[in-house]
């Protein structure tokens, strides 16, 4: 595999860690800030907002640019903005650099994608994304957790700085390494790619994609807070639970990438019904932090394996989108990413338990077992 091509994935690393970290730092932000719990949550839902938006427009935007201008003004962007991040003390313009920060993100893996494909030996393709997408998986196992360790040693500002200084080296690397060339030869067709929106198989997918992460991300965002307040746990075991989320979310995105398409299926059905059971026993037992440990990591696992699976399977019924279909799958994503915490923030604000935002994610992936029966069926 091209060395330009982990270049790629170190890029997404550092990119991933800031769209998780948020969820490690709420109790910072919102002491530092003075904002409620459920607002400082929302950064997570602000970061879905700019992918929803930037997933489609960069797809169609970026495909006819030079890729090695598109993938080094998209970097140098997302530095930017982390920078205002880590110095401002103003809630809604931190809220909008998180929107900015989401938009170039989905522009630079709209054209890392194909560029790593491109880069890939022939029989190599799936790899190469594979490794993109490690990127991501991995930044919940160790970038996440130590954003979390610097937020309690060194203020939650800390955490900005270095997601910034971490897409430095890429950003140079991009500059010497990256091909020139422009990141799609063909014509991109909007109306037409946007057609397969319609086909009903592709729909299924992307709604059982946004229940999915929405009930992934309504947890997610309120671990911390549910580590220090549910199971009292001390602030620097944060930073162990969100490990062992991204540990199970690495293995289940693993092992969904090694299935065939008929085992992946059927594994996908096992595990979208497994996911409201898991949630339920999650809000049940997560008062004892072992049990707590142990059953977050396996509905990271479960809900990044069904995930990234769903990401798959609207790639594999959406084959007349070869450029807008990853975007299809990402809007849809990110949209459950954006509505589950706020549900779960509105909720927990009203209540004080903070448990509930565990049973918003419960009830959030009942309501994709019709979906999940006809999947079954088809």
């Amino acid at each position: 595999m091209p060395l330009f091509v982990y270049v790629l994935g170190l890029a997404v690393f550092a990119q991933g860690t800031s769209e998780f970290m948020a969820s490690g730092l709420v109790p910072g932000i919102a002491g530092d800030l003075s904002v409620p719990v459920g607002a400082a949550a929302a950064l997570t839902s602000a970061y879905a907002v700019g992918m929803i938006v930037g997933a489609p427009a960069m797809a169609v935007l970026s495909a006819r640019w030079p890729r090695r201008r598109a993938l080094a003004g998209f970097l140098t962007a997302f530095v930017v903005v982390h920078v205002i991040g880590a110095v401002t003390t103003s809630f809604p313009l931190l809220f909008a650099t998180r929107i900015v920060a989401a938009i170039v993100n989905a522009g630079f893996l709209a054209v890392a994608m194909p560029v790593a494909v491109a880069l890939a030996p022939p029989g190599k393709q799936a790899r190469a994304t594979a490794v993109l997408l490690a990127g991501i998986t991995l930044s919940c196992v160790a970038g996440v957790p130590a954003g979390a360790v610097l937020g309690d040693l060194a203020g939650w500002r800390s955490a900005f700085w270095a997601v910034a200084a971490l897409c430095v080296p890429a950003l140079v690397l991009v500059f010497r390494s990256a091909p020139a060339g422009a990141a799609e030869p063909h014509e991109v067709s909007i109306r037409r790619e946007a057609r397969e929106l319609k086909a009903p198989p592709v729909r299924q997918a992307m709604l059982l994609g946004a229940l999915v992460n929405g009930a992934t991300f309504a947890t997610f965002a309120f671990l911390a807070v549910i580590a220090t307040d549910v199971a009292h746990l001390p602030a620097g075991a944060v930073s162990g639970l969100l490990a062992a989320f991204g540990v199970g979310a690495f293995l289940g995105v693993t092992v969904a990438g090694r299935k065939g398409d008929g085992e992946l299926r059927r594994g996908l059905v096992v595990g979208l019904c497994a996911l409201p059971v898991g949630w339920a026993v999650l809000a049940i037992v997560g008062t004892h932090p072992v049990a707590l440990f142990v059953v977050t990591a396996v509905q990271g696992g479960l809900s990044f394996g069904c995930g990234s699976a769903l990401v798959a399977r609207v790639m594999h019924v959406a084959p007349g989108a070869p450029t807008l279909g990853g975007s299809f799958a990402t809007v849809a994503l990110n949209a459950g990413a954006f509505l589950g915490p706020v549900l779960a923030g509105f909720v927990t604000e009203s209540t004080g338990d903070y448990r509930y935002a565990i049973w918003i994610s419960a009830a959030i992936t009942l309501l994709a077992l019709p979906l999940v029966l006809r999947e079954k069926r088809s």
